[in-house]
């Protein structure tokens, strides 16, 4: 069955909850306010003003208030989409009926908020009937405010093992006439009310890492043709761990992540798009550390865990890790491939794209391209390679990162200047034709 998809972003980087009403200020709408007025790499790919956790119960009444005063003033010019959180529990009707009553306040266009908001996101869902419900709630509310059907779409937040078993479903029931599943957007995970629902348990009080529901997010959100989105990470000072967190989240199609902070939300806009020069990096004791750029095609590790030196026999002694080996010249060329990757740059990435193409348009089904560098240790100076064979499959998965970037291009033109700065203007234009 194909999904017809209601939206068209393709990646969502960043996902930004901000509180609605804040007790005890002049403006309770200020967080609001500051939110909708954030542009370039601050600013987020789905803003979320955040009517549940972010907002005390007795302000909620108030924060659907702010939500539609300060989306009515700000939305039209803000440049990522608008996605309220509302209330909702799998397990409690008059919270489920709250959070109707919440979309259809902020949905109605006559007050000005609902030609700016794309949709809504769901917390706390249960199994897959529970999102059909909400789903019900937002066909009425786009019926009884003469909107499409569909028009509006819902995200869920993944904070149960109901909710992580319904992704094995969602796929066999999306386009069903018995409902308008296709709506569906984003699938967040929330791992603090899944760790509660899990009622798991760390010896230090943490969350655990749930690599597994982060795993089970991402692949049900690739089967049904959605976007998977990471849950908060607290630590808003640890800007490595938080990018460590991508790397990881990446490495298994999870692009986008829960922001906390405008300064979060800059971090996780770049973080996935391809760096704008390459690098080359040598495996130490299991963690990949990136070599200095003496010139170029000249690369220097100054670390002391790797050690090379020559001996009178024309051999090398080469030392990783305490272990020391004897090699020849061709042999220290293999163990130093083995050792060493390069992380290619937005231009290379392009450059090898642009060759495949040509190539094919040649009538080459495949191309070996090389890649190589002069390594530096100690001293000792010697010259590696690699050689890759590149197909159409190879060509495929290459694509990945350049569709990223075309996506944020053209949905985000307010982040085109800092682009241009980071990649050079040249860059930046063919990365947005390759492909095409």
């Amino acid at each position: 069955m194909t999904v017809q998809r209601q939206y068209e972003r393709s990646f969502v980087r960043t996902f930004f909850t901000s509180p609605t009403a804040v007790e005890g200020e002049d403006d309770s709408a200020k967080m609001l306010r500051s939110a909708a007025q954030l542009r370039g790499m601050r600013a987020p790919d789905v803003w979320v003003p955040d009517n549940e956790d972010a907002t005390a119960p007795s302000m909620r009444e108030e924060g659907v208030e702010n939500i539609v005063e300060v989306v009515s003033d700000h939305g039209e010019a803000f440049p990522g989409e608008i996605h309220p959180r509302v209330v909702w529990h799998r397990d409690d009707p008059e919270t489920r009926h709250a959070g109707f009553e919440q979309m259809h306040a902020i949905a109605d266009p006559e007050d000005g908020a609902g030609e700016q908001v794309d949709g809504f996101v769901v917390p706390e869902v249960g199994d897959l009937d529970d999102w059909k419900k909400a789903d019900e709630f937002l066909t009425i509310v786009e019926s009884e405010h003469g909107l499409e059907t569909g028009s509006l779409s819902m995200s869920v937040i993944v904070e149960s093992a109901a909710a992580e078993i319904g992704l094995n479903r969602l796929r066999e029931e999306m386009g069903k006439p018995s409902n308008n599943l296709e709506r569906l957007f984003l699938l967040v995970d929330g791992e603090v009310d899944y760790t509660k629902d899990m009622r798991a348990m760390t010896p230090t009080g943490g969350l655990p890492e749930w690599q597994t529901l982060r795993h089970n997010t991402s692949r049900g959100a690739s089967a049904a043709g959605l976007i998977a989105v990471d849950g908060p990470y607290d630590d808003i000072r640890d800007v490595a761990g938080y990018e460590e967190r991508m790397r990881e989240n990446r490495a298994m199609g999870m692009t986008g992540i829960w922001s906390l902070t405008p300064g979060q939300v800059e971090v996780a806009n770049r973080a996935p798009l391809p760096p704008e020069t390459g690098r080359w990096l040598l495996d130490v004791g299991g963690e990949s550390l990136t070599l200095d750029r003496a010139e170029e095609g000249h690369h220097v590790y100054e670390g002391s865990d790797v050690s090379l030196s020559t001996t009178d026999d024309d051999t090398y002694e080469l030392t990783v890790d305490g272990k020391t080996e004897t090699l020849s010249e061709s042999a220290l060329h293999e163990r130093l491939v083995d050792l060493t990757a390069y992380v290619p740059s937005l231009d290379d990435i392009v450059d090898s794209m642009e060759e495949f193409e040509a190539a094919k348009e040649a009538g080459k089904g495949a191309i070996a391209m090389t890649r190589g560098t002069t390594v530096e240790i100690d001293g000792v100076t010697v010259e590696i390679s690699t050689d890759r064979m590149w197909d159409e499959a190879t060509y495929q998965a290459a694509q990945t990162p350049i569709l990223l970037f075309q996506d944020v291009y053209e949905h985000r033109p307010d982040q085109h200047e800092e682009l241009e700065e980071t990649y050079g203007a040249d860059v930046v234009e063919r990365a947005t034709e390759v492909g095409n």
